[in-house]
């Protein structure tokens, strides 16, 4: 049986990767979120072992990581965000691969949500990849409402918003209702079922 379709999806702070991800879902889409991947991964070892090591045991409090603390550490200290990442990366490309490897046969598209799907340069492991774009207008009224705001240091980890949208495959504007954002989803796996396009060599072989 012919493998999923795998699908890297990305996009700008508070533009709807998330929502988008519940979409694909919805259409019947296999998803998976690498920043649930991360938040597993902080709960257990390896990763908890090499942090306190390198950071001290205050940042795992009680066998619990904090990640207030650790995310203050890595946005002071690009050097420490890079080692952090080192150690992170392989242990979420691992999973995915197991992800994948467990999908139901007949699968036809499994899309996994990776915020900083380029800045990582993991845009290759997928057969083609998605970016979600939004408004400035509309990006910082949907951060504020989720508690958050559209903070600089966060930002600048990522690539504008425009330059993700130019390196994608695919680009959905999501400026609209969640109604709108779903009918347009749906039109691109209408578009990618037509064209059966496998042309990267996707992380499942």
């Amino acid at each position: 049986m012919d493998r999923p379709l795998t699908i890297g999806l990305t996009g700008g702070i508070a533009a709807g990767k998330s929502e988008a991800l519940s979409a694909l879902e919805r259409l019947g889409a296999e998803t998976i979120s690498s920043d649930a991947i991360v938040h597993e991964l902080l709960d257990r070892e390896p990763l908890q072992g090499r942090l306190a090591e390198r950071w001290g045991a205050e940042v795992v409090p009680g066998g619990s990581v904090d990640r207030g603390r650790i995310g203050q550490i890595v946005f002071e200290d690009p050097e420490e965000l890079a080692w952090l990442e080192a150690q992170v990366h392989p242990l979420v490309g691992e999973r995915i691969g197991e992800w994948l490897e467990r999908l139901p046969g007949g699968t036809r598209f499994a899309v996994v949500e990776v915020p900083l799907l380029f800045e990582a340069g993991m845009e290759g492991a997928f057969d083609t990849t998605l970016s979600i774009s939004s408004s400035e207008e509309v990006r910082g009224p949907r951060a504020e409402a989720r508690g958050h705001r559209l903070v600089p240091e966060r930002e600048a980890r990522q690539l504008p918003q425009g330059e993700k949208a130019a390196r994608a495959d695919h680009v959905v504007l999501n400026d609209g209702s969640v109604a709108d954002l779903e009918a347009e989803l749906s039109r691109l796996l209408e578009r990618l079922a037509e064209r059966g396009d496998q042309s990267r060599p996707g992380l499942h072989t």
